[in-house]
């Protein structure tokens, strides 16, 4: 049966290099102590189990505190304003050289939460719990791992972009068809303007007189009529 050391909870750094040395367990809940392990201890790692040789040394939870780590700091922009906390870590297994950090806007015990990529070279400076970067918001990372939540809020973002590019080309149709509608105006006003100034001469040969018609058609009927 393979012996159970507990779960890890702390991690064994060597900030100014960014190194990692190695980690140590808790073996219950209830227990004070923690086991210490070297990184050179490790056999083999599958999914989140980790497999060790040799045994581990044996120390408290009030010392290993005391040692310097990156873990759970601060992450601080160029303004001196908090963005992030540093997460998590990518590190190479033979060597415990980290690759790049993860970064975390809340904190980062909260299941789901997105992760940021923060590059070595990216850190200006550093101290007991606080991380200094160039960058202004958390933003400026590349994105990483994205939660439930920042998904939505990305969909949201890009389905709002896409009614303002509809409205935008909207308004630019409407403006066209404006410009060209007073282009015309002017056009038909000139017409009706012609139209309506213009004389129109009347043949005096078709004009008739209502008085000599009646007249006429009276004389025809006492004519024709032999009781009259």
């Amino acid at each position: 049966m393979v012996p159970n050391y507990g779960v890890g909870e702390i991690v064994w750094m060597h900030p100014p290099v960014h190194r990692i040395l190695g980690w140590a367990s808790r073996p219950s809940n209830f227990n004070l102590k923690r086991n210490v392990w070297r990184l050179n201890q490790i056999k083999q790692i599958i999914d989140d189990d980790i497999f060790v040789k040799g045994d581990p040394a044996i120390s408290d939870l009030a010392t290993l505190n005391r040692f310097p780590s990156l873990f759970n700091a601060n992450l601080i922009n160029s303004t001196g304003s908090k963005i992030g906390i540093i997460a998590d870590f990518i590190f190479e297994f033979k060597t415990g050289n980290i690759k790049f950090y993860l970064v975390s806007r809340v904190n980062p015990k909260i299941p789901g939460s997105s992760r940021w990529k923060l590059n070595i070279q990216d850190i200006t400076d550093q101290q007991p719990g606080l991380v200094f970067c160039n960058f202004k918001t958390i933003n400026d990372l590349p994105l990483i791992k994205s939660s439930l939540k920042n998904q939505f809020f990305e969909k949201s973002q890009k389905i709002f972009n896409r009614l303002d590019d509809m409205k935008n080309k909207a308004s630019t149709k409407l403006e066209d068809w404006l410009e060209d509608d007073e282009d015309i105006n002017p056009v038909i006003s000139n017409l009706e303007e012609d139209f309506f100034d213009s004389e129109i001469p009347l043949n005096e040969d078709k004009k008739f007189n209502s008085d000599n018609i009646n007249l006429k058609s009276s004389n025809k009927k006492k004519e024709e009529d032999p009781w009259i």
